[in-house]
């Protein structure tokens, strides 16, 4: 009976070898396909092994589906492989199917299940899974915030060369989130991940460089990491790279470069950079001087709540450069910044104020005294205030500015918050404030909103 079990368990052994040999010949055919772009071999190779239970294949025509290489994109269909390579023990599965619950990609979001998912594959060393379990606990997403646990996950990825969690650790050692503010460490970290081509390190790098933060004060390192980002779209350091260029710092100054990249970033929604495009077309710099483009990007910018576009549209009214004069309207502008407290701004309601009254005795050009009044804030007191780390009166200057929806104001509100500065630390409530600010229009603030919804 042992002689027959172990003819039996043999034979068994040498039918799997054979079927093992074929799977890996037709697997590796498949990915010789999809390497050159040849969707359909691969899907015609992968499909039939997926459904024999191979765990490689399921993952890659999850991935397919995923993206719409080949098939038409479904994530619906993209989970169901996911999850069937996943439940196999695949760590790259795993953490997809963390991140499609965690999206609500192909089913509904549910983030108690995408840590579950993330964590099965961390625990197997899955540097993705750990970057991504590491963000879950930076902002309590599913599981109490816990910034130190967040910096364990985040040092597990990045030591195994992840840019991504090089990036975020250095962001942890900038903020001192989890671990104590060392702007050497989180440049070392920055360094690793920029090396790699992370645009959001290398924009970050540049930064530490320009300030002297961990490193001695170096533009022209600052200005070769800026670039880097710049070129791959990140308009922080394209507006960064326009300021270079415009005052000539480290580069031969050039007007035309700098508009060059600022337009980069404005088209992309960066508030200052559509402000700077709004100047350099009302003066000419760069540019052929044409008020009503510099009417445009003013507005644009003005709209997202920035104080100096506000003010330059007020005075584009006040001297109808680029549109009608209209006396009326120029208040209305200078208003918005006199609410932030800019003294030129309420100077200016004063003198337009006795301009229009002369011409129209009868006529006012502000709010009734009969409607209700607005809630004041100083936009430049909190400024100070928060530059000087005063974060009480700060929030004590913003919040009202922030319930006018002023953009700015929601923007910083959420810094706060993500920061637990002058209040308790609450991405949640962050994100509240990033959202509202969004909705307003500030460049930087869906980016927070995702930023934080990842990690």
């Amino acid at each position: 009976m042992k002689r027959l079990t172990a003819i039996l368990c043999l034979t068994l052994a040498v039918l799997l070898g054979s079927v093992g040999t074929s799977w890996s010949a037709d697997f590796q055919k498949g990915l010789a396909a999809y390497k050159s772009g040849d969707y359909a071999t691969a899907l015609r190779e992968w499909k039939p092994l997926a459904e024999q239970g191979h765990a490689d294949a399921q993952y890659n025509l999850g991935v397919m589906y995923r993206d719409g290489q080949g098939v038409p994109q479904n994530y619906e269909t993209a989970f169901k492989w996911y999850r069937l390579a996943a439940e196999q023990g695949d760590a790259d599965a795993q953490n997809s199917l963390g991140l499609m619950y965690r999206k609500g990609r192909g089913v509904p979001q549910n983030y108690e299940t995408a840590f579950k998912w993330y964590r099965l594959a961390a625990e197997q060393g899955d540097a993705n899974a750990q970057n991504n379990l590491g963000g879950m606990y930076r902002i309590g997403q599913s599981v109490p915030q816990n910034e130190k646990t967040a910096v364990e996950w985040f040092r597990l990825a990045a030591n195994q060369g992840l840019a991504d969690a090089q990036n975020n650790l250095g962001v942890m050692y900038t903020d001192g989130q989890g671990v104590s503010q060392d702007y050497e460490t989180a440049v070392k970290w920055f360094r690793l991940s920029a090396e790699q081509g992370n645009a959001s390190a290398q924009n970050s790098l540049g930064t530490m460089n320009f300030k002297g933060r961990g490193v001695k004060q170096d533009f022209k390192t600052a200005f070769k990491w800026w670039k880097l980002s710049a070129e791959q779209g990140f308009p922080d350091a394209q507006t960064s790279l326009g300021v270079m260029y415009a005052t000539g710092n480290v580069v031969s100054q050039d007007d035309k470069t700098a508009v060059k990249w600022w337009k980069l970033a404005a088209e992309q929604g960066y508030a200052i950079s559509q402000k700077n495009m709004g100047w350099m077309y009302e003066n000419g710099r760069g540019v052929p001087q044409d008020y009503e483009t510099a009417v445009k990007w003013y507005k644009l910018s003005a709209k997202q709540g920035d104080a100096g576009a506000q003010h330059n549209l007020g005075r584009m009214y006040e001297n109808g450069l680029g549109v009608s004069k209209n006396y009326k309207t120029a208040v209305e502008w200078y208003k918005l910044v006199a609410e932030q407290g800019h003294v030129p701004a309420q100077d200016k309601i004063k003198e337009l104020q006795q301009k229009f009254s002369e011409q129209k005795p009868s006529s006012t050009v502000i709010v009734e005294k009969s409607a209700p009044p607005r809630t004041k804030g100083n936009y430049w007191k909190g400024q100070v205030a928060y530059r000087n780390q005063d974060y009480a009166t700060a929030l004590r200057e913003w919040e009202p500015l922030a319930n006018q929806g002023n953009a700015n104001a929601l923007f910083n509100l959420g810094v706060m918050y993500k920061y637990g500065q002058g209040v308790p630390q609450n991405y949640k409530t962050a994100i509240k404030w990033f959202r509202l600010a969004a909705k307003q229009g500030h460049p930087r603030a869906q980016e927070q909103v995702e930023f934080l919804r990842k990690k």
